[in-house]
């Protein structure tokens, strides 16, 4: 199936109209900041929500309603700002099929039934890992358990701010070793999938926010994925980096995009130096690689 180009993601009000801001798709373009209007506008209860009729597994859609409203995606509900702005994402697999309900403070619900374009996931098999990460004891194994938690634990964070308006860029530039929604197989060993990008760059390259945002959770030690950063950038988006091998920031630090905050390495379960870069809407795992223009890739 041909691979769906959302626009590029702007939030301006015309007429009685709000527009969806629906990210890229596969090679679509850069998200762009959305102004407000210089003029006041109509109220915009009387209109429907815009949203793209067709996305993709792993693919983040941002869009603007009717301030006040609420929206439920399938069974998640989703945060609406004071500006009516939302976002949600699409997961790796993702039924044909969602369903975004929306209801407004008149008593109207409109629903959108979103088409999912199903993807192809390639098959990666990683060999030279430290074994004792690819096949813990149990003693490691609740170690681990409880890292995870912690980390799972920052993702939950849900600010009403919009640092992902100004759109992302790779946080290091380098050859992409490993790609989002990947069956991995480890030193032989089936796993989980792959959700993240991963480009292979030198040690100590230093690494960039690829948006603004706040340092949720910063450790230098976590057992399968060394030094861990996130970044929340607003609305329960978050930006996840792994093994690193320099950590320039503590949870809590404001970031500016582009601004260097750490270096990269191969600490945890690495085979070699790389920057991880893994980007959640809360739990829900999505492609980083779809935030980026195909320019600067």
């Amino acid at each position: 199936m041909r691979p769906v180009v959302s626009p590029v993601l702007r939030a301006q009000v015309r007429g009685a109209a709000l527009l969806a801001l629906p990210l890229l798709l596969a090679h679509g373009t850069a998200l762009a900041a959305a102004p407000a209007p210089a003029k006041p506008q109509p109220t915009p209860s009387a209109a429907a929500t815009a949203l793209p009729s067709r996305v993709q597994q792993g693919q983040l859609v941002a869009a603007q309603t009717e301030p006040g409203s609420e929206v439920s995606v399938g069974e998640r509900q989703s945060r609406v700002g004071a500006d009516g702005r939302y976002v949600f994402g699409i997961e790796r697999d993702a039924s044909a099929q969602l369903q975004v309900v929306i209801r407004k403070p008149g008593g109207k619900t409109e629903r959108h039934t979103l088409e999912v374009t199903q993807r192809q996931y390639k098959i990666e098999k990683v060999n030279g890992l430290p074994q004792h990460t690819v096949t813990p004891d149990p003693e490691l194994a609740k170690r681990i358990a409880e890292q995870q938690a912690r980390v799972s634990q920052a993702r939950e964070r849900d600010d009403d701010r919009n640092d992902y308006l100004a759109g992302f860029q790779r946080p290091v530039q380098g050859r992409i070793s490993g790609v989002y929604g990947s069956q991995r197989i480890d030193n032989g060993v089936p796993k989980s999938p792959h959700y993240g990008l991963d480009i292979a760059v030198p040690t100590g390259t230093p690494v960039k926010a690829p948006a603004a945002g706040i340092v949720s959770f910063a450790a230098s030690d976590l057992i399968l994925t060394g030094g861990t950063v996130l970044i929340d950038h607003g609305h329960g988006l978050s930006s996840s980096f792994l093994h690193l091998s320099r950590i320039d920031v503590k949870a809590g630090d404001k970031v500016t995009r582009g601004q260097v905050f750490a270096a990269a390495g191969a600490t945890g379960r690495a085979s070699g130096p790389h920057v991880h870069w893994g980007f959640n809407w809360f739990d829900v795992r999505l492609d980083p690689e779809l935030l980026t223009p195909a320019a600067t890739r």
